[in-house]
């Protein structure tokens, strides 16, 4: 058994606990050096996610230090960075968390291959997933490619267990110098939507824990009959904590898998909702094209529009469409969008817009501070009717009549837009502070006259959309 430290590379893998690589670590007894690194993949990262990233790894830096360690921040190609850290150390292994987006895998890749040549050890754990995407397989081998199936795979499959946190890991005699988190200015595309942004965020593994337990211990008995409801409180508001790592699946699983044991009527919904996670990574594994390119290829020739006048109004909130544009409007408030927004929202654009979806899918990626690249590809591919288990193409979501049947007493859309009301809510004012000053937008304006007539606009959409079919 090497004495030498053992140098763990931790990504959206944030958390002490649920962490499969760190306790296998612990287990060695050898010093452990926590790293992080902006390399040229994370540097690529959209304005929202990097900003509500670097608050992510300020959280963990605290956490590391309760345990007597540090997490060492670094900037540069990751195989650069870790070979540097290796000669300064004296480390002879490279550990870390498997991601599974096609840029990750590329870096990996080339990392594990680069390091075992030089005589390091390199090794990459689980923790990112119930299930790596390669273990579930259908009964001919193959992939899942419908959801339903995959599910039924999984519903009742064990989980590994979740690994305790460690309560103190032993540091190197020497520890590598540190750079600074505000040196990298993770959040200077944010400018002043920052300060509105952040009112919104739950950040931490003791802040994400408190929110799974509070949503078991009240809105998951409701969630199958209030989740689409945007005006209600009645999801879990994870997929924030998700995205960086700040709680593991396996943790969350368990916890709602004890609650289904225990009568919880929504824990059913809430279960099949992580599998849709499960399976949005599954998909991104065995077709990684789903990210950039429509995953049915005979969508190809359909004749969407790039970006245009039309959805620059769509990403200014200004679309004359009330359901709409509050969702919009909460993205820049909250940096989160409710799911049922999501799907209006993306609806809209690729049909009554006629906008390509990946418009509203690099929108989403420079928005969104709970951005997922698999739940972002598989969503925008299914609203479109490009994807797997994608809504028909004669499906075109009326925002109006969305609005009656999930916002009926309008709380959602006043929360969010302040046009036109005598005492406009605090967030629907939010807005206009978060937004770039060059969309010259102002509350004391009038809302604006819509942007398509919702009937011509769904006629246009099925005449496309049947030409297709034709």
């Amino acid at each position: 058994m090497s004495d030498r430290p053992l140098i763990l590379w931790f990504r959206r893998d944030l958390r002490l606990g649920d962490q499969p690589m760190l306790a296998a670590a612990v287990e060695t007894r050898r010093p452990l050096l926590p790293v992080f690194l902006l390399d040229p993949e994370t540097a690529a990262t959209g304005a929202a996610p990097k900003w509500r990233l670097g608050l992510a790894v300020a959280a963990f830096g605290r956490a590391l230090e309760g345990l007597g360690a540090r997490l060492t921040l670094r900037r540069g190609p990751a195989l650069d960075v870790l070979r540097g850290l290796v000669t300064e150390t004296g480390a002879d292994a490279v550990w870390w968390t498997r991601l599974h987006d096609p840029a990750s895998v590329a870096r990996d890749t080339g990392v594990k291959a680069a390091l075992k040549a030089q005589g390091l050890e390199a090794r990459s754990f689980a923790g990112h997933l119930l299930h790596e995407p390669w273990e579930v397989e259908t009964g001919q081998g193959g992939f899942y490619r419908v959801f339903t199936p995959f599910w039924r795979a999984i519903r009742d499959r064990g989980v590994a267990d979740a690994p305790q946190a460690p309560v103190r890991l032993r540091p190197p005699d020497r520890w590598p110098v540190s750079e600074d988190l505000a040196d990298w200015r993770l959040g200077a595309a944010m400018q002043l939507g920052a300060a509105v942004v952040a009112r919104h965020q739950t950040v931490g593994e003791p802040a994400a824990r408190a929110r799974l337990r509070a949503f078991l211990d009240g809105p998951v008995a409701r969630y199958a009959e209030v989740r689409d409801f945007p005006g209600v409180p009645g999801t879990s508001r994870l997929s924030e904590n998700l995205t960086y790592g700040e709680i593991g699946i396996r943790e969350v699983w368990h916890a709602a898998m004890r609650r289904r044991s225990e009568g919880a009527p929504g824990a059913e919904s809430f279960l099949r909702e992580l599998g849709w996670r499960e399976f949005s990574y599954h998909l991104l594994h065995h077709t990684p094209q789903i990210a950039s390119a429509n995953w049915k290829a005979d969508w190809d020739g359909f004749p969407w529009r790039d970006d245009n006048r039309d959805a620059e109004r769509w990403r200014q909130g200004m679309t004359g469409e009330p359901f709409v544009d509050a969702g919009l409007r909460e993205m820049y408030v909250t940096g989160t969008m409710h799911n049922r927004a999501r799907m209006i929202v993306g609806s809209y654009l690729t049909k009554h817009l006629l906008t390509h979806w990946r418009v509203g899918l690099d929108w989403f990626a420079d928005c969104l501070t709970d951005w997922d690249p698999a739940a972002n590809a598989m969503g925008w591919q299914w609203v479109a009717g490009s994807g797997p288990d994608a809504a028909p193409y004669f499906r075109v979501f009326n925002p109006a009549g969305q609005a009656e049947r999930f916002d009926a007493d309008g709380a959602y859309r006043r929360r969010f837009i302040a046009e036109g009301s005598r005492q406009p809510a605090a967030e629907a004012l939010s807005f206009f502070a978060a937004v770039p000053r060059s969309w010259g937008l102002d509350p004391a304006g009038p809302y604006p006259a819509p942007v398509v007539d919702l009937a011509e606009g769904r006629a246009r959409a099925l005449a496309a959309y049947g030409a297709r079919n034709a």
